[in-house]
């Protein structure tokens, strides 16, 4: 059996990196981590090939080598998904779809032969047998979560390394906490299930085997959601860095009670992890508590953020606008209180209603439901009614991004991080990283409007604090994928809004 294993079109985002793929002279920031462990999964005996549309095209040959198709894709790839489904369909492939994107609305893809849907560990396997006897069915899904430690180590060798920017792997799976805008409970539920620390040690150590060093992204939900397991993991994870002389730099997402816990964060510290996303959200008490964000409440993010940077954990942050609480205030709100906290690379999006979480199930009692959500929560687009006006939520938001990725507020960020950041990840620059450096100076000292702004962060940095001159180029150079985000996201349109009521409604009481 051929199994062609094809990973869709990821639109210009946030999280795409894209612009500064130029940069690093890469294709693309991240293997298709899911489809890798499939491919795990899936009889030793068969032929498989993975093509990621952001790397290579796919071509019609690859389709027609192929015995069967198997496509994952997350929201935001819905369209890319699509087109695949279309080519492999008219050149009569069989099909089999999984995935979040799939998950969440398999009513959404017309064209799939198979959905295998949750996760793979518990559906593929019935999917498999049944496929061998010829008696397939069209759905298969469960309740039931799986225990990840039997979860097989990803087929590194369907890719290549050059593509990438950062590797994955996976520790853990749940986040303890139910807010609720968020579909990680709906997806893998509210109890973390953890890999064992030698399994984990095991996947880690076929990475540096395969030829890999550099970052890699631990893509939790919540890495720190079973702190007693983590806690347990991390000792060993620092001896086997320092024994193989720090290869990797780890990043990941956690909450913020992170910076509560001396003791992990000074784990994580020397384990070499060096960027953690945290879901901030927002500075208003009354959305926290509207969306059930908890664990934020009491939380002085100023304190908070500023004992991260100072271990050497740089943070990125999440911040929603369009909150029921919020009013049309909480634009400045959120300008002052990024700039003031020093997230840099701060994703502001506006609230939206993902598939099957408490949110989407609230609005649609409300009759507030517009449609699905495009799985992209910065391009100025509303999937519900607000509470506040239409326009005036779309335009405080467009002014927000405007406002924040500016070059005088973006470098501001950036030196009020730096004023904290103590650099603890260890780990030799490489050729990559200096071609990255003298590209920075062409396409941002000289040609960019930040161009003074960028000239001025490299003197200070040099002169001040040289460990960190690394990072501060870094940030440089994302800050132009941001600027370019954020000028899509202001020349877009919202695509719910002949949906909408008409201007001079009133605001949802």
């Amino acid at each position: 059996m051929k199994a062609l294993l094809v990973y869709p079109k990821y639109p210009d985002t946030f999280w795409s990196f894209k612009h500064i793929l130029p940069y690093v002279s890469r294709k693309a920031a991240f293997p298709p981590l899911g489809l890798l462990t499939v491919a795990a999964l899936m009889p030793e005996a068969w032929e498989k090939r993975l093509v990621d549309v952001n790397v290579a095209p796919l071509r019609d040959a690859d389709l027609a080598w192929a015995d069967m198709i198997f496509i994952s894709a997350m929201v935001v790839q819905e369209a890319g998904a699509k087109e695949v489904i279309a080519r492999a369909r008219a050149m009569g492939k069989c099909i089999v779809a999984g995935g979040p994107a799939f998950t969440a609305q398999p009513e959404q893809f017309q064209g799939v032969d198979h959905f295998v849907l949750n996760e793979a560990e518990i559906t593929l396997p019935p999917f498999l047998e049944d496929f061998a006897r010829g008696m397939a069915k069209h759905l298969y899904t469960t309740p039931e979560r799986p225990d990840i430690s039997t979860t097989p180590i990803p087929l590194w060798n369907l890719i290549n390394f050059h593509d990438y920017v950062t590797m994955s792997v996976q520790y853990s799976r749940g986040c303890p906490f139910d807010c609720e805008f968020c579909d990680i409970v709906v997806l893998n539920g509210r109890h973390p299930r953890v890999k064992s620390t030698d399994q984990m040690l095991r996947e880690i150590g076929s990475l540096y085997d395969a030829g890999w060093r550099g970052p890699v992204f631990i893509v939790d939900d919540n890495f720190i959601g079973n702190i007693v397991s983590v806690k347990q993991f991390l000792p060993r994870l620092i001896d086997w860095q320092a024994q193989h002389n720090y290869p990797f730099k780890f990043m990941t997402e956690a909450s913020i009670n992170l910076a509560q816990d001396g003791e992990l964060i000074r784990l994580m510290s020397k384990a070499n992890f060096h960027k953690v996303f945290i879901g901030i959200e927002t500075p208003s008490t009354d959305s926290l508590k509207e969306c059930g964000k908890k664990q934020n409440v009491a939380i002085d993010f100023t304190k908070a953020i500023t004992t991260l940077h100072q271990n050497g954990l740089q943070v990125m942050g999440g911040f929603i606008v369009g909150f029921d609480s919020d009013t049309e205030g909480i634009f400045d709100q959120q300008i002052r209180f990024i700039q003031k906290i020093g997230v840099v690379t701060a994703m502001v999006g506006i609230l939206t209603a993902m598939p099957k979480t408490r949110l989407w199930q609230r609005l649609k009692s409300e009759n507030r439901l517009l449609g699905s959500s495009t799985g992209e929560n910065t391009d100025a687009s509303l999937n519900f009614i607000p509470t506040m006006r239409r326009e005036a939520l779309i335009n405080g938001y467009k002014n927000l991004l405007a406002t924040l990725y500016a070059p005088k507020c973006y470098y501001a960020r950036i030196n009020t991080f730096l004023r904290d950041y103590n650099p603890t990840a260890r780990g030799k620059l490489v050729w990559s990283d200096f071609r990255a450096f003298t590209k920075s100076l062409w396409r941002i000292g000289i040609l960019s409007r930040a161009r003074f702004d960028y000239w001025k962060l490299i003197v200070k940095t040099t002169l001040t604090k040289r460990k960190a001159l690394p990072v501060a180029v870094e940030l440089a150079i994302i800050g132009r994928h941001f600027q370019l985000v954020a000028k899509r996201a202001l020349l877009g349109t919202d695509v719910w809004a002949d949906s909408l009521p008409p201007a001079d409604s009133p605001p949802v009481p």
